[in-house]
């Protein structure tokens, strides 16, 4: 069986996209009336298809491409984050609550977008997919005070080290949410990532059992391709000229700690995390001069007026590594194909042979 395309349906028609309309902020008490509205909302979106399919609400776009490679023609899936839209200030529409509430089941990561965080537990939805009860955090991102001649040990060395954890239950299961300082972008790292993919799997059995063993190759090839990925990542940073790499935000952490490299960010893991200190920009300007530094990430090809300057000020290129918590809807690109475009990005800039 062929591994779907992540942008479409087995079908072959784009996945179903929720509509772009006034938002409403799922704080409590908005949150409350909306589901008391549930019975008029949940049984006219495009969630919930009479046709057989198991209904699945993915929460941003790794969530979502989980979901529709290993459910395959088994399901239908509605991701709540829109391309372009910044998953971390993801806000709910009533439609978009009631399908998540009516849903077979949902597949998010906690700690990353609250108000998802908040509509799954208050609709109680009995199948639950959570990330991070699959793979452990890990704290990045950290660069206040940072003494750079002490060196680069920002994260633990991984190396080759397989993780195993106990099988994860759904939101009853761990409790990793990114609010205790962990950093959620685990997708990046393809270890990782494998091991939520399994997760992922699991669950769906759960929720839909008749097609358990679909369920169970499709993982199986996901995370094959998982492997290779990593293998191409282990293979094609090899021979670097240098290992740190400048990004306006810090969001890999994760794949600097998988492949020995090291991560300097203008800001935190939250890229809204506030204003950048003269001492950080300082440090930046030393570190870049000492290690070598060739190149300023922006995680696409959006402006970054800090990034910029700093480019500038160094004589250094920019370039486009991206988070992958976004990826356009034209069909053309999908995890793997923009991770491939990352590790060739990070090849250029650390001048790897």
């Amino acid at each position: 069986m062929t591994v779907m395309n992540a942008r479409r349906t087995s079908s072959g028609r784009p996945s179903g996209r929720p509509s772009r309309r006034p938002l409403i902020r799922t704080a409590a008490p908005a949150l409350a009336a909306v589901l008391g509205l549930l019975p008029l909302t949940a049984c006219g979106g495009e969630a919930g298809a009479d046709d057989g399919r198991v209904d699945v609400v993915a929460s941003f776009y790794p969530m979502e491409f989980l979901a529709e490679e290993i459910g395959g023609e088994h399901v239908d899936v509605t991701p709540l984050t829109s391309p372009g839209v910044e998953p971390h200030d993801l806000e709910l529409t009533p439609k978009q609550v009631g399908q998540l509430g009516d849903a077979d089941l949902v597949v998010y990561l906690k700690g990353l977008q609250p108000a998802v965080d908040e509509a799954v537990e208050q609709t109680e939805v009995e199948h639950v997919a959570e990330a991070t009860s699959y793979t452990s955090l890990e704290k990045h991102g950290g660069h206040e005070g940072h003494d750079h001649s002490e060196g680069h040990d920002h994260g633990v060395e991984r190396g080759g080290e397989e993780h195993g954890h106990e099988e994860g239950g759904g939101h009853e299961g761990h409790d990793h949410a990114t609010e205790g300082g962990g950093d959620p972008h685990v997708w990046l790292d393809p270890v990782r990532y494998a091991e939520v993919a399994e997760g992922v799997g699991k669950q769906l059995a759960k929720a839909d059992p008749s097609h358990e063993k679909a369920y169970r190759e499709n993982t199986e090839r996901l995370v094959d391709r998982l492997a290779t990925l990593d293998g191409e990542f282990r293979t094609g940073l090899q021979d670097r000229k240098t290992d740190t790499f400048v990004t306006t935000h810090a969001a890999f952490g994760y794949l600097a700690d998988r492949y020995g490299l090291h991560e300097e960010s203008i800001s935190g893991v939250d890229p809204a995390s506030g204003s950048i200190s003269a001492a950080h920009i300082k440090n930046l300007h030393e570190i870049v001069k000492e290690d070598d530094v060739s190149t300023v990430f922006f995680p696409s090809r959006a402006s970054d007026e800090a990034a910029e300057t700093l480019a500038q000020d160094l004589g250094l290129r920019t370039g486009v590594l991206s988070s992958l918590e976004t990826v356009d809807d034209s069909g053309d690109q999908d995890y793997f194909s923009v991770m491939h475009q990352n590790l060739q990005a990070l090849r250029t800039a650390l001048d790897a042979q």
